[in-house]
């Protein structure tokens, strides 16, 4: 499947808004496919945690056709060696909430990718702190969206929601990392 690098500034003039559930992001995002798209992500856990979601909104994996499926999982693999590699990390955690008992506060299928480092959480609890970071309230990235305003409010102190200016930079330099990660 060939996959489209487009400018996120240009991807609503060539695709029409992308949603993430009831949210436009399109700003956000910085790579697109047929099927999916990857965008950065409002409260990061850590540096370089971006999203890969379907370009269907749907709820849960099960809702995915099998092609939409297979581009999604080619698309979190894609921009996972991109991420490692532009952010410094060794390791990845990809992570997917399917269904609201599961820590899902976008009702959108979509994967966490968060590139990981040597101790880079120790201070918070260790290597598996990340799972609470993505299930508490500070990751619940329905209630960030809602919230938004130009400037987004802030409910916790070590994890500052970012402008929409810093996401839409982070965009466009991530946009220019995928170009050179090649096909699938």
């Amino acid at each position: 499947m060939t996959t489209e690098n487009t400018n996120p500034t240009m991807v609503l003039a060539l695709k029409g808004p992308i949603h993430f559930g009831p949210f436009v992001v399109t700003s956000q995002v910085f790579h697109i496919t047929p099927l999916s798209f990857a965008l950065v992500n409002l409260k990061p856990i850590l540096p370089g945690h971006v999203l890969v979601s379907s370009r269907r909104v749907v709820p849960r994996i099960s809702d995915l056709t099998p092609a939409e499926t297979t581009d999604l999982f080619l698309t979190v693999r894609r921009v996972g060696r991109m991420v490692e590699r532009v952010y410094g990390a060794t390791s990845l955690n990809i992570a997917v909430q399917d269904g609201v008992e599961a820590g899902q506060s976008v009702p959108h299928v979509h994967a966490h990718i968060i590139p990981r480092k040597k101790a880079d959480l120790d201070a918070k609890g260790g290597t598996d702190a990340v799972y609470d970071l993505l299930d508490g309230e500070e990751g619940d990235l329905g209630v960030q969206y809602r919230r938004r305003t130009r400037f987004p409010a802030v409910d916790n102190e070590e994890r500052k929601a970012r402008s929409m200016e810093d996401m839409e930079a982070e965009a466009r330099m991530l946009v220019k990392e995928m170009e050179g990660e090649g096909v699938n």
